[in-house]
């Protein structure tokens, strides 16, 4: 069928989240969820190889990064809402099961759905964040994971992490990428988050952080989890525990020599991958 790309506006639950449509018409369905601070367009460079093998991507800016999404208060972005938001968005476009993949917070989302929600996914597909358990075991008895989890305390300080982040041309959100992600998509990025109302909603993901994320139960859909060895924000210990909450096949794939920021930096390989899943899923 004819390959198409679009930028969509979806509503679910009263709220409008603008998502990226791309690939045949006929595709099957693949998810795909943004971290912070990124957007949608993180997916670019994947979008390009998994359409291509014939998959039809959908891409949402997620609650609070959706100028139609953007809801008042720490509460509104627990986490209960924002798997709610997936499966409203899997619902309201009329798809019955999907292949999910996710990166940064859209992977600790995707993980939530999967083990919530098996019966709608196919696949799951993690990048930099694993398990909420095993993240959560890492927090809890790793030193290396506590201090480069440090950083979370600041930007769950209201008014002033929005301050720090944003000021003199938004230079310390830029800097969060280095040199991994072109300045194209940083400002893309940058471009979303500096829209009224925005990083606060961001951020709010951070402040909404509950301590019982670490009861999430595992995943019993095929798995591929992938961690990078100069993460700077994900340790070695926590992603050596993943596959511990993962009863399904599962792979761990370790990027040596690659930062946080995955799907920009290496697509070739996440989307090798992805597809590497699916195809395992499909046999």
């Amino acid at each position: 069928m004819l390959s198409t790309s679009e930028h969509a506006h979806v509503t679910v639950g009263g709220m409008t989240f603008d998502v990226i449509i791309s690939g045949p018409t006929d595709g099957d369905a693949v998810i795909l969820l943004h971290g912070f601070p990124e957007s949608a367009a993180t997916w670019e460079p994947v979008t390009e190889r998994l359409t291509a093998a014939g998959f039809r991507t959908y891409a949402p800016s997620q609650r609070g990064y959706s100028p139609g999404a953007r809801p008042e208060g720490v509460d509104s972005y627990k986490m209960d809402h924002l798997v709610a938001d997936v499966i409203g968005l899997i619902d309201a476009l009329d798809l019955d099961t999907v292949h999910l993949v996710g990166h940064d917070w859209g992977a600790s989302v995707a993980w939530v759905v999967a083990a919530r929600y098996p019966d709608r996914i196919k696949s799951l597909t993690a990048a930099s964040v694993p398990h909420l358990a095993a993240f959560g075991r890492a927090l809890r008895e790793d030193k290396d994971q506590q201090q480069r989890s440090s950083y979370m305390a600041l930007l769950r300080i209201e008014g002033k992490a929005e301050q720090v982040l944003l000021e003199e041309n938004a230079r310390r959100l830029r800097a969060m990428f280095g040199d991994a992600v072109s300045q194209r998509l940083i400002d893309e990025h940058v471009a979303v988050l500096t829209e009224p109302g925005a990083l606060t909603g961001a951020l709010n993901w951070y402040r909404a952080m509950s301590s019982d994320l670490d009861q999430t139960p595992p995943v019993t859909v095929p798995t591929t989890y992938l961690w990078s060895t100069e993460d700077i924000a994900m340790g070695r210990a926590g992603a050596e525990m993943c596959g511990e909450y993962v009863d399904a096949p599962y792979e761990f794939i370790v990027l040596e020599n690659t930062t946080h920021w995955i799907p920009e930096q290496r697509p070739e390989e996440l989307a090798n991958a992805i597809l590497g899943r699916i195809g395992a899923t499909s046999d």
